[in-house]
């Protein structure tokens, strides 16, 4: 019994000065190691906001699987959410994202074509959208309007793409989706 003790009060000891002078790693580590228990993320994001340690809404262009450490302004930093935890994103789909956006994603339509709409289905882009993962794209309620329309589109222009057709302008020409004029 003693022996567990002592262990524990290490562990409890070694935490306890990570929290205090790591604690942006620290807790960006903490939130990652319980992807998928939603409840205990929302306490730990209510621990990060009382330790004064802003957390960043998901990005389609600049998160990952886990949550990370972004530097905002003045040296400090900031955690963004990881995809991963946004519920109905599984990690096939996060890893078709990441390896889809060699350029930053534009648009809803650029996203579309870009990515692989098998994994990348509409469950998951509503779940992205509704997260606020596109929010510089373009506004929440616009792209929850198109995104469905936006998805047969791309996916009418890939097959065409795959059998070898090209419209007379090339494939922008073929895809008629409402689009923001203003990019944010």
């Amino acid at each position: 019994n003693k022996s567990h003790s002592a262990a524990y009060a290490l562990i409890s000891y070694q935490t306890a000065y990570l929290k205090a002078n790591y604690s942006v790693e620290y807790m960006a580590a903490l939130l990652s190691s319980i992807l998928g228990l939603g409840d205990r993320t929302s306490l730990y994001i209510q621990e990060c906001r009382s330790m004064g340690i802003p957390i960043l809404p998901p990005d389609i262009n600049q998160s990952g699987v886990d949550f990370t450490i972004v530097a905002v302004e003045d040296g400090k930093h900031a955690i963004r959410f990881g995809m991963g935890a946004v519920k109905n994103v599984g990690e096939a789909a996060i890893e078709n994202i990441i390896a889809s956006r060699e350029h930053p994603f534009t648009d809803l339509m650029d996203f579309c074509m870009k990515v692989d709409l098998k994994q990348v289905n509409k469950r998951v882009i509503e779940s992205l959208v509704k997260s606020g993962a596109f929010d510089l794209i373009g506004d929440r309620s616009e792209l929850l309007e198109i995104y469905e329309s936006t998805i047969e589109s791309a996916q009418v222009a890939a097959k065409e793409r795959s059998n070898g057709q090209v419209g007379l302008f090339g494939d922008a020409a073929m895809v008629s989706v409402p689009r923001r004029d203003v990019i944010r």
